[in-house]
């Protein structure tokens, strides 16, 4: 009982008792964790992804997911089959698309998780890039979610990431659209780097904890500085900067580009060697050569070159 059969047999009668289609829903729920989510994926009712759930079961004579609380993990066999599975559906699916031309027209849908603050740099360009293509697309914005990105791509939720360069594992690709740096801005009319060190600072981050990006290059110069507030946005900070006339704060130029400015504020270069800021796409590897995401990689290069 639950054996993987061997490459090299195939036994041509046992594919009479075996139902392709349950096997999509089986890596949708290995990777979701939920029936209900795979369903939503699969277009298919709960009741439908539950009660094909049990003949993949009764098939496999496996009981291939235990409840935990919310989530729906894998059994032993479960672990052992995911890969093969996936493999074997990736092959079916690389078969049947081969020999069909791609018709880009065929795009209506693209899905993009992002940072708050990245978005106005992205989407009106984006939507604009489409429309002048006059490509017929619904565009999805949707919050970043750090903790879930791998999951998210892999299963499809969307299509890709757009935020700062970082690593998020080695299924998840990597492509740079934009290239940006870090300016002061202050009510001061100078700075430099003991001004900029002794002075109070505003940090910006969505995280609940953690270092800001500044402080773990400033930390590694053994430098550090005050931070008297922490906000989530960039446009807040800068209506607190206008009241706190000595104070600072440390934001990329090309969002600051995109914000309300007030007139008693000041932009000056860092006084402190700070890197540039990578900002670009990411995938999963699964979706490389899928014909559709390599079309929308391109496109989306194009807008960016």
């Amino acid at each position: 009982m639950n054996k993987i059969h061997s490459k090299h047999h195939m036994d041509m009668a046992a594919f009479h008792r075996i139902d392709i289609n349950l096997y999509p829903l089986f890596i949708a729920v290995y990777e979701q964790k939920s029936i209900s989510k795979s369903a939503q994926l699969l277009c298919i009712t709960q009741s439908a992804a539950s009660h094909a759930l049990q003949r993949l079961r009764q098939h496999l004579q496996d009981d291939l997911f235990v409840r935990a609380g919310s989530k729906m993990l894998p059994t032993p066999f479960s672990e052992q089959i995911y890969p093969a599975v996936k493999d074997a559906l990736y092959a079916i699916q690389n078969i049947s698309m081969q020999n069909q031309s791609f018709d880009p027209s065929m795009v209506h849908s693209l899905k993009i998780a992002v940072h708050d603050e990245i978005e106005p740099l992205i989407f009106p360009k984006l939507v604009a890039h489409f429309q002048q293509s006059q490509f017929d697309i619904q565009f999805s914005s949707i919050k970043l979610d750090r903790k879930n990105i791998a999951a998210d791509l892999a299963s499809q939720q969307i299509d890709f990431v757009i935020d700062l360069e970082q690593d998020f594992g080695e299924k998840i690709q990597f492509k740079q659209l934009k290239q940006d740096r870090f300016v002061v801005c202050s009510q001061q009319t100078e700075m430099n780097e003991p001004l900029y060190l002794a002075s109070t600072h505003i940090g910006v981050s969505s995280r609940r904890t953690g270092v800001l990006v500044e402080d773990i290059f400033l930390n590694r110069k053994q430098l550090s500085r005050q931070i008297i507030l922490r906000c989530q946005h960039y446009s807040t900070a800068l209506q607190i900067l206008v009241q706190q006339p000595n104070s600072v704060l440390t934001i990329p130029e090309h969002i600051l580009s995109n914000l309300q400015i007030a007139k008693c504020l000041n932009i000056f270069e860092v006084p402190v060697d700070l890197p540039k800021i990578n900002m670009g796409m990411f995938w999963h590897k699964d979706s490389q050569q899928n014909a559709r995401h390599f079309f929308l990689r391109n496109e989306m290069l194009k807008i960016f070159a």
